[in-house]
């Protein structure tokens, strides 16, 4: 693995960061959010296209206004979600309504709110759209609202059909989602059946079509695939007189965690549009962590070390219950040293100097990347930023002390190499949740550490507050966005006061 670079004013406004607010604690690199939404937006130029971002992967309001500003649309898995992304500028007409499970109050506020379409994922659930549609336009007319075109809008639910295309998107079970044997979707025959139902209806509207394979996709070609397929059901739809607009591809684009190479935003797109030959439909993409999740990382320090006849154990503040991922499907975030806590520093007073701002590596020389992406590792940085927080594209890197070294899990030694070095000691990097899955990296090598020292976990924006919990009664971190003008709290850690305030008020109100 390659090793980064920093300049120290980052490092130290990160320690600044974790003293002020405390740790967990979760840092955004907003400049980076808005880099990557630009690149898809590029990637479709010259095409019609709506990037509708994945509020699940993160759904602060502070990322979605960005997002709102520079015209991102919004695909939405639950009536909160869609309640967030309105609160936060996106305008109805840029809203899709998706998920496997809508409740009826939440497809006919959907519907009331006047979003661009709902993906319907089954029979039951297009015939339920169209029960709500039907009653929406009857309550309408009740009220005797003679506006003709607000009645068009409730009689007609626009909708899409999310087809199931059957293919292996090769990623994780867990987030592999176009197979027959995923809850997701439904088989062409069916969704072709759903479509001449739609057109028929007085209250339906099908305007679009929809798939989406899975999540942290690293290779293009079950994309195209699937995007073909889908591509020849549109097709015969047209010639049944079913005219659809909206094309929707779906997200699930990866980053690069460890060792993956991510699908590059131009071939995806190209793949994609090389599929649609003849067709003037309006692409959709539905990006979540290609776009929030490189900006984040998860600050958390050292609370505790535990050692073992086999093992030695550096427990830190933050837990399962902040990021779920490694516990919910063994994923790696790359651990980073971000400063050693002097030995006698207080721990939990989070007032400790920092003696050594270099990073620990694992057993190769460092070189600086320039193909690396992320929070702390890449060297390109704010434009004109403030406050030099970041190198900028064209200037050089810092010198050697400020390299950042990112640790992985080492290999077993050559004879020359046993008989040369000391190999750095290893250990498990775990949380303090009563879990044994509560383990975010196994076998890494790191040197002595002091309680207090502060630790990263890399590319944390996506899935990582969004998933967060308040189990074992830990409070959800606070989060903090770096923008070019310096950094603000964006949501404040949540307090204990605050969790349990609506249960003593009920409790008090039963005696």
């Amino acid at each position: 693995m390659t090793a980064h670079h920093l300049l120290p004013a980052r490092i130290q406004l990160l320690q600044e960061l974790a003293h002020t607010y405390g740790t967990p604690l979760y840092v955004y690199d907003m400049p980076q959010i808005a880099r990557n939404f630009t690149a898809f937006k590029q990637a479709f130029s010259g095409r019609k296209s709506l990037i509708c971002y994945a509020l699940k992967a993160n759904s602060n309001l502070s990322v979605l206004r960005l997002l709102a500003e520079l015209g991102s649309g919004a695909d939405c898995v639950s009536i909160g979600e869609v309640r967030r992304a309105l609160l936060a500028g996106i305008p109805a007409y840029k809203i899709i309504f998706s998920g496997v499970g809508k409740r009826d109050d939440e497809i006919k506020q959907a519907l009331e709110l006047g979003i661009l379409f709902i993906n319907v994922e089954s029979f039951e659930e297009l015939k339920r759209v169209e029960a709500i549609a039907k009653e929406l336009a009857q309550e309408l007319e009740s009220k005797d609202q003679k506006l003709e075109s607000s009645k068009d809008s409730l009689q007609k639910a626009r909708i899409s059909i999310r087809v199931n295309p059957n293919i292996d998107p090769k990623t994780h079970p867990y987030i592999s989602t176009g197979l027959h044997e995923n809850k997701f979707g439904v088989d062409m025959d069916s969704a072709k059946q759903m479509y001449l139902y739609a057109h028929k209806s007085a209250f339906l509207e099908p305007i679009g079509i929809h798939f989406h394979i899975g999540s942290q996709l690293t290779e293009l070609e079950p994309l195209t695939q699937a995007a073909r397929k889908i591509a020849d059901l549109a097709r015969s739809l047209l010639a049944l007189g079913i005219n659809l607009r909206f094309f929707d591809i779906g997200g699930g684009l990866g980053i690069r965690y460890e060792d993956e190479v991510p699908i590059d935003l131009y071939d995806y797109a190209q793949g994609i549009l090389g599929t649609l030959s003849g067709c003037d439909w309006t692409i959709v993409c539905e990006p979540g962590r290609r776009i929030v999740g490189d900006s984040g990382l998860l600050l958390t320090r050292v609370i505790s070390q535990k050692h073992t006849e086999s093992k030695r154990f550096v427990i830190v503040d933050a837990g399962m219950n902040d990021l779920m991922r490694p516990a919910l499907y063994g994923a790696f975030h790359q651990p980073i040293l971000l400063g050693y806590a002097e030995e006698n520093s207080a721990l939990g007073s989070h007032s400790g100097d920092f003696v050594d701002s270099m990073v620990f590596n694992k057993n190769a020389p460092s070189v600086a990347s320039s193909q690396a992406t992320g929070f702390a590792m890449r060297n390109r940085g704010f434009q004109g930023g403030g406050e030099g927080i970041y190198l900028g594209d064209n200037e050089q890197a810092p010198a050697a002390e400020s390299t950042i070294y990112r640790a992985k899990p080492t290999p077993k030694p050559s004879k020359a190499e046993s008989s040369s070095e000391q190999p750095m000691p290893k250990a498990d990097i775990v949380g303090p949740v009563c879990e044994s899955s509560d383990t975010f990296c196994k076998n890494i090598a790191l040197p002595p550490l002091h309680n207090g020292a502060l630790l990263g976990f890399e590319n944390a924006g996506a899935y990582g507050y969004s998933m967060a919990s308040t189990y074992n009664a830990r409070m959800r971190p606070a989060e903090v966005g770096i923008y070019a003008d310096g950094a603000r709290l964006i949501k404040s850690r949540e307090s204990f006061e605050a969790s349990v305030a609506d249960e003593l008020a009920l409790l008090d109100s039963s005696k």
